[in-house]
């Protein structure tokens, strides 16, 4: 007797029932731009950072070739040759810290799959006989830090509870742990692990704009002694430093008041956001830990790894379509624009994200309810693209006037 055995399926056709793996910056759904296989994160408006590359490198580059080589030969015992290599290395270490800064990720919070558990009920929302009651998660939820209630609230983009001291960047899209502002000269947000790297980038190239502001004057008062002249008729025989002095001046304002700015915020153990948001006394703030402790917690402690294994392999994430009661299909890719910002502008979130408001839609923005079973309740959306108009809405939904479990919208 012969017995006929199933044939095997090739290596190919299984691979075809196989989930597709991407990379974890492959499926992000942040705004960011990354870099050499995910190993660099950059914010959307990376190129910015080319920009601040140009505004440190360029005067530099005039400096070195107009008034520090001059000064090779003024200087004896290659003091003037020790003024070049200290600007070229101040230079490249003003770079690193920029890209240290720019290039990590700042501590963004990696969103839920999934909204939690719903905790209380809706009681503005009418339930009929046989009816489900329709919950809702708290917006706001208080903790305890340091003996002293704080508030955390709900991001409907990212589906968690922001822990205390983390914001959610309309700009990158991100919840981030201790966010201290979007800054757009190094194109990243700055958080809780790169903000060490970040002063450290302000505080350098003050210092840099100072040394090169120093030895233009230097140059520009040794042409006056040889030449015995005004320190005016001096600048003129060098119009380089001229420019790099009004230059240097005018940056030195910019990153000085932005050393001092983030000095003061150190000392206090306060964020941009929180220092522009709230207004701490000395006894209210409960991050305090003195002037010494503060200076502690930023410069002298480890920084905690990222949340985020970029280059991880993950599933693609299935589309499903959205099924409308009368058998057809729309697209779930509603896209809202969330009153969920914090810090930057105001842009529409992306698809393939159900989100709402950070106050549940106050303010003349459209509610999006969460009900038990994990579903938004998006009924003039799904009626304005299905095109039902408000009667066929009655007739359909039934007596209730609305469509009544007859939208599923998956959350992802």
């Amino acid at each position: 007797m012969h017995v006929v055995h199933p044939p095997k399926l090739s290596d190919a056709a299984a691979a075809d029932h196989s989930p597709e793996l991407l990379r974890t910056y492959q499926t992000w759904k942040g705004s960011n731009i990354f870099f050499l296989g995910g190993r660099f994160i950059f914010g959307p408006d990376v190129g910015s950072v080319f920009l601040s590359m140009f505004l440190i490198v360029a005067p530099v580059a005039v400096f070195c070739a107009f008034v520090a080589r001059k000064l090779i030969d003024d200087f004896s015992h290659n003091l003037g040759v020790l003024i070049l290599v200290v600007a070229i290395v101040f230079t490249c270490y003003v770079i690193i810290l920029l890209l240290m800064t720019s290039g990590r990720d700042p501590g963004i919070i990696p969103r839920n799959a999934h909204p939690p558990q719903p905790e209380t009920t809706d009681q503005g929302i009418e339930v009929g006989p046989g009816q489900t009651p329709q919950l809702r998660l708290p917006r706001v939820k208080e903790v305890v830090v340091n003996g002293m209630t704080v508030k955390v609230k709900y991001c409907d983009t990212c589906m968690l509870y922001r822990p205390p001291r983390c914001s959610h960047c309309s700009i990158c899209d991100n919840c981030v742990e201790r966010f201290d502002h979007h800054c757009p000269w190094v194109g990243q947000c700055i958080g809780r692990r790169n903000y060490r790297f970040f002063f450290m980038f302000v505080s350098s190239a003050t210092l840099l704009c100072i040394y090169v502001f120093s030895f233009c004057w230097v140059y520009a008062i040794r042409i006056m002694h040889s030449e015995n002249t005004s320190i005016w008729r001096a600048l003129i025989k060098t119009p380089a430093s001229i420019v790099l002095i009004i230059y240097t001046f005018l940056a030195v304002w910019f990153v000085g008041g932005l050393t001092i700015f983030h000095l003061y915020l150190i000392s206090t153990n306060q964020s941009t956001y929180e220092n522009f948001r709230y207004r701490y006394d000395r006894s209210e703030n409960p991050y305090n830990r003195g002037i010494f402790g503060n200076f502690m917690e930023v410069f002298w402690t480890s920084i905690p790894p990222s949340k985020n294994n970029f280059r991880a392999l993950v599933p693609r994430e299935p589309k499903p379509p959205t099924r409308v009661s009368g058998g057809s299909f729309v697209n779930s890719d509603i896209q809202k624009v969330p009153s969920d910002v914090e810090m930057g502008s105001m842009k529409p979130i992306r698809k393939n994200e159900a989100t709402g408001g950070d106050d549940g839609g106050a303010g003349g923005g459209r509610r999006a309810s969460l009900g038990r079973s994990g579903s938004w309740d998006l009924q003039s959306e799904i009626a304005s693209i299905t095109g039902i108009g408000y009667s066929d809405r009655f007739s359909r939904g039934g007596s209730s006037g609305s469509l009544g479990g007859s939208v599923e919208v998956p959350v992802k």
